[in-house]
């Protein structure tokens, strides 16, 4: 059985860091009714394993939910192999590219591992939308449109811009929040976890379960976390990421470029600091932002890394940026001999960029040195001589020793 803490306590501990409850007075019932029946809520987080790699901002979500865990509530993560098929249509300014089974599955994969640094793989039931969506027939797909209007389904933000301005909007987009209300029914969830940007599918989800005679889930939203650039949310797409598969020293060196005003949002959102302990955090990011950063860069990277890990990041970075030396410890790269090599497909093949887009962008702003020379030309070749070596630097934190193989 359950040993649930207060209700007043369990309630400080979900709202932290959250946007909106809706609504929040029945949270409360829902909780007291748990605590005095000693009955754990069914907790719901469904995820579109678009991509199959996870950064800080999916974390926030994931954070909450590990929250839940830890409170000990039931946790439901639900791979959406099926809604992800369809695309989701939050955000989209048309409609979204659908992905292959064998490309969602791989992803999926990917995402629990890459998660399971956050949850707890022990208190996590993972089920995939599949199991139930996949064996409905039309007609059970006509009855589940019946339970909703065009009316109440264009009202949708990105719908309504998309209608405006005469944009594409497929017929299967608006089946889309139905199929992810439909989880919300089958699992009968008491909660649902998302974005602030799945107001409107989480909503969905309270209104199907009403409409099919069930209690109605608690949606809970969360911010989108602000990237490293101060502006956009975080996103691969905007190369203002962190990933929580990065290596302890980019991912120390990243946290640090992100703009002082985001350190107390970074303090609240992604790390463990009791939340006593805010208050003192906001005035000291305040007084003394340059040090908060540090503490914050190896907070976040201990998170992820440990704590040695995280001295070594620390270390790291004052070594090649504080006092811009080569590290000791600096990674070889063997490049064959005689052969004329593109520096940009280098710096892709040794992970150092993610795309010949990202490297050319840091090569036109300065960003990359062969051997202490600056190169600006993304077109630059170059060949080893045997016996040559050349060291690469990419950025503020990237090394790499190019030699002649």
């Amino acid at each position: 059985m359950a040993n649930f803490q207060t209700v007043n306590k369990q309630l400080e501990i979900i709202e932290r860091g959250t946007v909106e409850i809706v609504p929040k007075d029945e949270l409360v019932e829902k909780l007291k009714t748990s605590y005095d029946s000693n009955t754990p809520l069914r907790i719901k987080l469904g995820c579109d394993p678009t991509r199959p790699d996870l950064h800080l901002g999916h974390s926030v979500i994931l954070r909450k939910m590990r929250q839940f865990q830890d409170l000990g509530h039931h946790t439901i993560l639900i791979i959406g192999d099926f809604t992800a098929m369809i695309g989701d249509p939050s955000g989209a300014n048309k409609t979204r590219p659908a992905l292959t089974r064998e490309e969602v599955v791989a992803n999926g994969k990917s995402y629990f591992e890459q998660a399971s640094k956050i949850l707890d793989p022990e208190k996590t039931e993972i089920v995939y939308n599949s199991e139930w969506l996949s064996p409905m027939s039309f007609e059970d797909v006509i009855k589940l449109a019946s339970h909703y209007t065009v009316a109440r389904m264009i009202e949708r933000d990105d719908f309504t811009k998309r209608y405006q301005n005469n944009d594409t909007i497929s017929l299967h987009e608006f089946l889309y929040p139905l199929a992810q209300g439909q989880d919300s029914v089958h699992l009968k969830s008491d909660l649902e976890l998302g974005g602030i940007d799945q107001k409107f599918n989480l909503l969905v989800g309270r209104h199907l379960q009403r409409e099919f005679g069930q209690s109605q889930q608690i949606c809970l939203m969360m911010p989108l976390l602000v990237g490293t650039d101060g502006t956009q949310k975080m996103s691969k797409s905007y190369d203002n990421y962190i990933g929580i598969d990065e290596k302890p020293e980019d991912m120390y060196g990243k946290t640090l470029s992100i703009p002082d005003s985001l350190i107390y949002t970074y303090f609240e959102l992604l790390t463990d600091v009791e939340e006593s302990d805010l208050p003192e955090i906001k005035i000291k990011t305040e007084q003394d932002p340059r040090n908060s950063k540090h503490d914050l860069a190896w907070t976040i990277t201990k998170l992820y890394h440990g704590s040695e890990r995280a001295d070594q990041a620390r270390a790291y970075f004052e070594k090649t940026v504080v006092n811009k030396d080569i590290p000791d410890d600096i990674e070889e790269f063997p490049l064959e001999t005689g052969t004329t090599h593109r520096l940009l497909d280098v710096m892709k093949s040794v992970t150092f960029v993610s795309s010949n887009s990202e490297g050319r962008r840091l090569v036109t702003q300065g960003g990359v040195s062969l051997d202490g020379e600056k190169i600006t030309d993304p077109q630059f070749e170059f060949q080893l001589e045997s016996g040559q070596e050349l060291v690469l630097k990419v950025g503020k934190r990237k090394y790499g020793k190019l030699t002649a193989s």
